[in-house]
């Protein structure tokens, strides 16, 4: 695979940025619509960091290939010990391990801050790659929620 996982960095945010444009432009990975600029990515990394949340990349021949990062699942209390992830792929990037790599190290980090649960909110059942990668991770499938976003 030839791959590092590693920290974020500010330099990285026109890669980060450009990943994600794919995402929202062409899948369901995202909900949003329209991209958001490179400016609204670095603010969105800052208050993940600003948590202590871990934010990760895979870098290949130094290009940023992958990131992936925790978030707050809800704000209530009870939930405190509760993260979701985010993790998106560069297109040309998909099938060969990469999304394994950052979602185990994410899952590792996670753990090390002693958090307790980490879900995967997955936008439809016909994205079986992000759904098979989670499980093979020790996700389970734990609600389905029907019709609830509409983007194509």
């Amino acid at each position: 695979m030839n791959v590092a996982i590693r920290s974020s960095r500010d330099e990285d945010i026109t890669e980060i940025a450009a990943i994600y444009r794919h995402h929202v432009l062409h899948g369901v990975a995202s909900f949003e619509d329209i991209p958001p600029d490179e400016d609204e990515v670095a603010r969105r990394r800052r208050a993940i960091l600003a948590l202590k949340l871990p934010y990760v990349v895979a870098e290949r021949s130094g290009r940023v290939v992958g990131y992936c990062y925790a978030s707050r699942y809800r704000a209530r209390s009870a939930y405190r010990f509760t993260l979701e992830d985010s993790i998106y792929v560069d297109v040309a990037e998909v099938g060969r391990g990469i999304g394994r790599a950052l979602l185990s190290t994410l899952l590792e980090r996670c753990c090390e801050l002693g958090y307790r649960q980490v879900v995967a909110v997955i936008g439809g059942s016909d994205q079986w790659p992000s759904i098979r990668l989670h499980e093979t991770l020790g996700f389970t499938q734990a609600g389905l929620l029907p019709a609830v976003g509409f983007k194509f």
